[in-house]
């Protein structure tokens, strides 16, 4: 039988695409294996619109089709008797699919001998499932090795007080970081009343109890956190469990793309080379009518040339860019700036010879993005663990300078377009550009042969040999199929 690993990725495109760049890394040098990939199927009016929904419960091979050692299965789609937050639909989603994963898993047993399964991170609660049947499982932590020093933290913290970190007055000090403000931590797991708060705790103690993480970063980029972690000194207290650090790991853009985004793509060729600053926050960087009028205000300040991908709040989202903007800013900045609405093929405009600054909300996968095509960053974070990128981005790797946000995080114009001018004309700019080279030649080479991505992933697939294969009709198992 055929040794077989299981990936989960957890609900949404981006956290799909992510899993599948990691099937497709370990079958490059593992191709003995086959890799089964879950797909949960989000819930009508949710995350996806209903024809999104069909996309992904047709038979699809999702770019695999070089991998034909890769299939897919798709998660009966679950059903919710009330709405939930947009935050709290992947957790519940995966939560209620574990019933079919289960069984999942034990007919897989079957006909496969079962190595191991891989789950992001947000897919925590399916440990239950895969520790009672006693099969080796590992997590994929889809941000960087300097947040998830924080969060695996965040368990020590709780056992060692009985306060909020709200409420704390000095910084964490983590290993392998610098000094962690407060502020600078995730929303969500400040107030430990909070129900954000146990998810999170939950997670973190999964993860410190699991066979394996593997991180999408390399140790060019992350070297201190990645060795204060490896070597354990961030859970002094407990067991650190092995850490496989094999980034970059990047989607490559998907078919259609290059057509969708040919207008952008067509006017970077007539501009001059490092001209361009990219403006682009994620498809959740919505802002307000009045952030977007301070952006434009910001922008026509810099003097720089822009490529600005804009995302509105839904109510704005009917509004012609004209009524979005201060008047006549589309009009006087025509020679030096392109709007575009919603989407834009970010890769391919980073990689551009015409690209020389980028304005992003810090989500991990754009930061990486960055890197690999060597452009400097202006770091504006809105949610999640992005603070704690930007954190790191500034003032540990220094390949990014930061705008100052208010308490409600607005930002002025003035201030953004003294940050992007700074960036395109300064002697600090500079430094920062030669930096952040330097970091996109050390990703090619964290990847080649005897990098050190290359190397985790060895003994990660060494791990995996070193574990029996788990089959469902052993005599011992708990939930054996009759």
């Amino acid at each position: 039988m055929k040794d077989t690993l299981v990936l989960y990725p957890a609900l949404g495109k981006g956290h799909l695409n992510s899993m599948i760049e990691l099937g497709k890394l370990i079958l490059t040098h593992n191709p003995s294996y086959s890799i089964t990939i879950l797909i949960l199927t989000p819930p009508n009016t949710t995350l996806q619109p209903p024809q999104e929904i069909q996309k992904l419960t047709t038979t699809t091979t999702f770019g695999c089709e070089s991998f034909p050692s890769i299939t897919f299965h798709h998660i009966p789609p679950i059903s919710f008797p009330v709405t939930l937050p947009p935050h709290i639909v992947p957790l519940e989603v995966c939560g209620r699919s574990n019933h079919h994963v289960n069984h999942v898993l034990q007919s897989i047993s079957k006909t496969s001998n079962l190595k191991g399964v891989i789950l992001d991170f947000m897919n925590y609660s399916t440990n239950q499932i895969t520790s009672t049947l006693d099969i080796p499982t590992y997590f994929f932590y889809t941000s960087g090795a300097s947040t998830l020093a924080v969060f695996l933290q965040l368990p020590t913290i709780h056992q060692s007080t009985t306060k909020s970190l709200k409420e704390f007055h000095m910084y964490p000090r983590i290993p392998g970081l610098p000094l962690v403000p407060i502020v600078d931590m995730p929303d969500e797991v400040k107030d430990r009343e909070s129900k954000s708060y146990k998810v999170f705790l939950d997670m973190a103690t999964s993860m410190r109890e699991s066979d394996g993480v593997i991180i999408n970063t390399f140790d060019a980029i992350e070297g201190r956190a990645a060795k204060a972690l490896k070597a354990g000194l961030c859970l002094p207290e407990g067991t650190t469990p092995p850490l496989f650090c094999i980034g970059p790991m990047i989607s490559p853009p998907c078919k259609g793309e290059d057509e969708r985004g040919s207008s952008c793509l067509s006017w970077l060729d007539s501009q001059p080379s490092q001209s361009v600053v990219l403006l682009s926050f994620g498809s959740m960087g919505r802002f307000s009518r009045a952030q977007l009028n301070e952006i434009a205000i910001g922008l026509e300040k810099s003097e720089q040339r822009f490529l600005w991908v804009v995302r509105s709040e839904p109510d704005s989202d009917k509004l012609s860019l004209d009524e979005l903007f201060p008047e006549g800013f589309l009009e006087r900045t025509k020679d030096k700036g392109m709007v575009v609405r919603n989407w834009a093929p970010q890769v391919a405009i980073l990689s551009h010879n015409s690209v020389g600054g980028f304005v992003t909300h810090c989500g991990w996968n754009s930061v990486l993005e960055a890197i690999c095509e060597g452009v400097p960053m202006i770091a504006w974070p809105l949610f999640a663990e992005q603070r704690l990128n930007r954190l790191v981005l500034v003032d540990e790797m220094k390949v990014a300078l930061k705008v100052n946000q208010s308490e409600n995080r607005f930002v002025s114009g003035t201030e953004l377009g003294e940050r992007v001018k700074e960036l395109m004309e300064s002697d600090r700019g500079k430094d920062i550009k030669e930096r952040i080279l330097k970091m996109k030649i050390s990703a090619k080479e964290a990847r080649g042969g005897g990098g050190s991505s290359l190397v985790d992933l060895k003994k990660l697939g060494d791990s995996w040999r070193e574990h029996a294969s788990w089959n469902s009709l052993s005599p011992n198992s708990p939930f054996l199929l009759r």
